[in-house]
């Protein structure tokens, strides 16, 4: 599994970093960073939450 992010919709709301924490990171600079781009199978779960609650749907999964 590969994670995407459109950087151009993402707004930073924060909420895929509740959902996947291992994932995704929001920093003190107010960017959203991806921690990992092609994380373990366990946390597809986590990180399909993520992708459902992004406001914008920046989030996407490849594989």
């Amino acid at each position: 599994m590969r994670v995407v992010v459109d950087f151009d919709r993402c707004i930073a709301s924060g909420s895929c970093t509740r959902a996947a924490p291992e994932v995704f990171e929001l920093r003190d600079d107010g960017f959203l960073y991806v921690l990992q781009e092609e994380p373990a199978e366990a946390l597809r779960s986590a990180v399909e939450e993520a992708a459902d609650l992004c406001p914008t749907a920046a989030i996407t999964i490849e594989g």
